[in-house]
């Protein structure tokens, strides 16, 4: 096996900290804008991916293709000192922690700003749920 390369990438070390809250329903879009700019205010949260139903800008298939989907949870929202286009009704957040911060601390600020937000419920588990290095679906190339 000549001319093989090892390739070893770390991501600081270890894997970061990431929480996951799902709520019990999908929220609004001021609702999800509330709820960000809140939990980007939490210490040594360094980022925060959502996940939802998508909000697509036409119809995809069907007799109907191409006619405007006219949502009006679909907009564009204020997070932090951006204006994003929301795309999605989120019904979940994946806050990704600092790798030197206090978990036991940050998931209770976390849960603070869930239990006076989000209304309709939600439940909250601490792991890792993204990607943090290559995989070998990233480096086939088929």
């Amino acid at each position: 096996m000549s001319g093989t390369k090892t390739m070893r990438t770390t991501y600081a070390g270890t894997p970061l900290p990431e929480v996951k809250v799902f709520t019990n329903r999908l929220l609004s879009a001021d609702t999800t804008e509330e709820v960000l700019n809140a939990l980007i205010k939490v210490q040594h949260v360094r980022q925060i991916n959502i996940c939802g139903e998508s909000l697509p800008l036409t119809v995809k298939s069907g007799p109907h293709t191409g006619i405007p989907v006219n949502h009006p949870e679909r907009r564009v929202i204020k997070f932090g000192d951006n204006e994003v286009e929301l795309t999605k009704q989120v019904g979940g957040f994946f806050v990704e922690l600092n790798k030197e911060c206090d978990v036991d601390l940050a998931v209770a600020e976390i849960r603070k700003v869930c239990d006076k937000m989000i209304k309709v419920g939600y439940s909250l588990e601490v792991g890792r749920y993204s990607k943090y290095r290559p995989t070998l679906t990233d480096t086939l190339r088929c």
